[in-house]
């Protein structure tokens, strides 16, 4: 009878327990379900993390205009990207290229999308131009930025060097201006107020855009718009970012004002392969850069400027 009892007991018993351990499971189960489906719904939307890196012109090693033209319009026009996080690392570039990586910016916003901009070891001058279309700017507290100006152009008047060394340059134009900036002229005080106007006009744009985007008095922008760089600190105390801190954690406020937590990042980045011939050929034109730069007796840097000048006007810290 006792024993009839013992084993009634042990059968109760391991009803009872199979029926708790599967209360546990499907409590299990249904947490893990509801939490696949959360990260399938979050992988339905997309931070766009793009990465503006060099000079800012159409193309060179690090940096390809039409691609991030391009890209950005794309994400513009796709549904699942909800925000840009821009990682800046360039000391700016031409005034065209950089104002229309900006309008491009402008543009993809319109599809009530956000954008953030984060700052590497230098943004300026364009770099800083393209940062004013986010609605936040971050910096590494080590960011160099500002610049807040603009070259219009550079002239090397090389006429008496030319005639010391015995090579002579003669240009044929028609239009008393169209030879100016040329190596073999000097550049006249007309040409100069030429030049000055274009400066001053491209100046006038970026001051406007500072103070329209930063929300800053066009005086107080001029204060600061010398043609000099800030630190991050310089920078956050003049208005010019809104916060010193980590790419992470701009990530993480980009998340908190999408309201999605869990919104993850995808990386958009130029990468151009320079095949074995390009390596030769740059070799090549180097090796001929030193050799002119040393017939001529001009340093190898003047003469770079000559023959493979950036875009101007440029919106450039050099």
């Amino acid at each position: 009878m006792k024993t009839n009892k013992k084993k009634t007991g042990i059968i109760v018993f391991s009803i009872i327990l199979i029926l708790a351990l599967g209360i546990v499971a499907l409590y299990f189960f249904q947490g893990r379900a509801k939490k696949d489906t959360s990260a399938k719904f979050s992988s339905s939307e997309f931070i766009a993390a793009i990465y503006v890196e060099g000079v800012i012109e159409n193309r060179n090693a690090t940096y390809n205009q039409e691609w991030l033209l391009t890209t950005i319009d794309n994400l513009k026009n796709n549904s699942k990207n909800v925000g840009i996080a821009l990682f800046i690392n360039s000391p700016g570039g031409g005034v065209y290229q950089s104002d229309e990586v900006y309008l491009a910016l402008q543009d993809y916003k319109t599809a009530n999308k956000k954008v953030y901009a984060y700052m590497g070891s230098l943004a300026a001058s364009g770099g800083y131009y393209i940062s004013c279309a986010a609605e936040k700017i971050y910096a590494n507290r080590n960011t160099l930025t500002g610049s807040i100006g603009v070259i219009a152009g550079q002239s090397f008047d090389m006429t008496e060097l030319m005639y010391n060394i015995g090579i002579e340059s003669e240009t044929f134009f028609a239009g008393r201006n169209k030879n100016m900036l040329n190596f073999n002229q000097p550049v006249t005080q007309e040409q100069r107020e030429i030049m000055q106007g274009i400066a001053d006009e491209c100046y006038k744009q970026f001051v406007g855009i500072v103070s329209t985007q930063r929300k800053l008095p066009s005086e107080k922008v001029l204060e600061l718009a010398d043609g000099r760089i800030y630190t991050a600190y310089q920078a956050l105390q003049n208005g010019l970012i809104d916060k010193i801190d980590s790419w992470e954690n701009m990530i993480e406020d980009l998340r908190d004002d999408l309201q999605n937590p869990e919104c993850k990042v995808k990386t958009f980045q130029v990468i151009q392969k320079q095949s074995f011939l390009d390596k030769l050929l740059t070799l090549q034109s180097e090796a001929n850069n030193t050799k002119m730069a040393a017939q001529l007796g001009i340093p190898l840097s003047v003469y770079k400027e000559l023959s493979d000048p950036i875009p101007y006007p440029a919106y450039l810290y050099k």
